[in-house]
């Protein structure tokens, strides 16, 4: 029944296929994040702390590509965590700073061995992700050309 030219098939959907790719990524990642104490969104988070820190909450959730209201839990389990700090701006006291603890920026080394876990439990090496990610591109920014 399902035809390969069929639009509306599920299994055509290129949305189906990146939303389950999507939870079965996360769920791949649970077991190598879990010693490091880790979910996958505060992950996220620190990689993008230690891209740079500190950083406005708001530039983080635009980095992250999620609100501002969705990213203050993670942002405050992790200070619980003793992995950031959060701070008014001295400069600016509307703006909320995150900042990596030296416990937040200790972390980094032990995650290293994130990556390489991954690509061996998808049996991928770095060139194939790093090809799946530019597959990725189209879908993973704004829709800023389109309006």
């Amino acid at each position: 029944m399902n035809r390969p030219d069929d639009l509306l098939a599920l299994d055509n959907q290129v949305c189906f296929a990146i939303v389950t790719a999507a939870r079965n990524v996360v769920s791949l990642y649970r077991p190598v994040l879990e010693p490091l104490g880790l979910t996958h969104p505060q992950y996220l988070v620190m990689l993008a702390l230690w891209e740079r820190s500190p950083r406005s909450l708001g530039e983080l959730a635009e980095q992250l590509a999620l609100e501002p209201a969705t990213l203050s839990p993670i942002i405050k389990r992790l200070e619980a965590q003793g992995r950031v700090t959060r701070a008014r701006r001295v400069a600016d006291e509307r703006v909320l700073e995150i900042s990596l603890t030296a416990a937040g920026t200790a972390l980094r080394a032990h995650a290293l061995e994130v990556p390489p876990q991954i690509m061996q439990r998808v049996g991928v090496d770095a060139a194939q992700l790093a090809a799946i990610r530019e597959a990725l591109a189209p879908f993973s920014g704004y829709l800023d050309d389109a309006e």
